[in-house]
């Protein structure tokens, strides 16, 4: 938190008047209604940003967050080389996870962009509200925003399927018919990438199977062991000096992946992460580890985000 002395205290008609300016006569309606609201706001094509508008203690709120005008690289991001895998597929599942505001949103766009850049696609995204906006070079991008441009994410990818899309970019998986709906696009031939709150690959498909009635948590199983092409975790590691670095666990399905998937054995899928290297898969003490060899983190920072820290302490033991 930054103290700004030299500018006044905002007063809580300044903030309501400040957050009604920036809405649209229907956002203000659904805010009223619904006490909170999430939506980008452009600035004169100059900034770009993404804002939810909340009450507390009776009071208008603001919430801001910068998004850049530019999409940056992978390796800008300073994210995993073996990234560029998931651009060059032509058909399957990505998920991007992490917690909140760890920067999913920001690799997505990379993956997103990379795919424009590089091949003649037709891209549908489907976000709430949409933050990086896409310019079409090879690709064409269609962007469609919930409230917007659609009603629901469900009802949005389902029309998705009837508008010949290539690759399907899916903002956030926030209930079972939308995740049964992107499985079903890649598996029937459709690049599908989405984010989901979750904090590791086990995690992750822990919670697409648990999502469903348990009669049906079988043949989820066999579907993402057929469609699912990796798993990417992140979270954005404080850097020494200032500013911050992404850490990442990333899974690729392999014949072992899909077969601990298809029989319910995913509390293993860690140690195959592990012991997987060769094959681009990184756990996320590897990350942590990495990161504090090239003097990106500090020790003391890489073992307090560590989910395993006794296995860090000694992988960091090997190193120094």
């Amino acid at each position: 938190m930054i103290e700004l002395k030299e500018e006044k205290i905002i007063r809580a008609e300044d903030s309501e008047g400040f957050a009604f300016a920036l809405m649209t006569d229907r956002q203000r309606e659904k805010f009223l209604r619904e006490k909170e609201i999430d939506f980008a706001y452009d600035f004169d094509n100059m900034a770009r940003f993404r804002v939810n508008v909340f009450f507390q203690r009776r009071v208008v709120s603001i919430a801001f967050r910068f998004i850049p005008s530019k999409i940056r690289t992978i390796e800008e991001l300073n994210l995993p080389s073996v990234l560029h895998k998931f651009t060059q597929a032509t058909q399957g599942f990505v998920l991007i996870t992490g917690a909140s505001s760890q920067g999913k949103s920001t690799t997505l766009a990379s993956l997103i962009d990379e795919i424009n850049h590089q091949r003649k696609e037709h891209i549908i995204t489907i976000e709430d509200p949409v933050e990086y906006v896409f310019k079409d070079d090879k690709s064409i991008v269609d962007q469609r925003e919930v409230y917007q441009d659609t009603l629901s994410f469900p009802r949005a990818l389902r029309s998705t399927l009837r508008e010949d899309p290539d690759v399907i970019m899916v903002g956030e998986m926030r209930d079972l018919e939308t995740i049964a709906t992107a499985i079903t696009a890649a598996e029937t031939g459709h690049l599908v990438l989405a984010t989901l709150h979750t904090n590791s690959a086990s995690q992750t498909i822990h919670r697409i199977v648990d999502a469903f009635p348990s009669f049906q948590q079988n043949q989820i199983r066999a579907q993402l062991s057929g469609s699912l092409l990796g798993v990417v975790s992140q979270r954005l590691i404080p850097r020494i000096g200032n500013g911050f670095i992404p850490a990442c666990e990333v899974m690729l399905s392999n014949f072992a992946i899909a077969n601990l998937i298809r029989e319910n054995k995913i509390h293993e899928i860690p140690s195959i992460i592990g012991t997987s290297r060769k094959e681009g898969m990184i756990s996320l003490n590897q990350s942590l580890a990495e990161l504090t060899r090239k003097k990106e983190i500090t020790a003391e920072t890489a073992l307090k985000y560590s989910l395993n820290p006794q296995d860090l302490k000694n992988r960091l033991k090997r190193l120094f």
